[in-house]
C-alpha cells in the first residue's frame, strides 16, 4: 500500500518533502516519488497537483498532515 506523507530534509530547521511512499518503509526510506515541499516555518506549499491526484486515484492514502495541507492548498476542490 502506498501513502502520502511528510519525509524530513532539513537538520537545524524541520523542512519536509511530500512524497508517496510504501507503507513498510522507514520515514527517511527509499520513496517512489517526490510530489511536493511544506516549510512549516515560513508557511511555504509547493504542490505537484498532477502527481498528487494520480497516486489518490490509484488507492493512496494520505496522512492526516498531508491531508489537511493539501486541503488548504485547495487540492481537493
Amino acid at each position: 500500500m502506498v501513502k502520502l506523507r511528510l519525509k524530513r530534509c532539513g537538520r537545524k530547521q524541520a523542512i519536509y518533502r511530500i512524497v508517496a511512499i510504501d507503507v513498510r518503509s522507514r520515514r527517511e526510506g527509499r520513496d517512489i516519488r517526490k510530489v511536493g515541499f511544506y516549510d512549516p516555518i515560513k508557511n511555504q506549499i509547493y504542490l505537484n497537483v498532477p502527481a498528487i491526484l494520480y497516486f489518490l486515484e490509484k488507492g493512496a492514502q494520505p496522512t492526516g498532515t498531508v491531508h489537511d495541507i493539501s486541503k488548504k492548498a485547495g487540492v481537493f476542490t
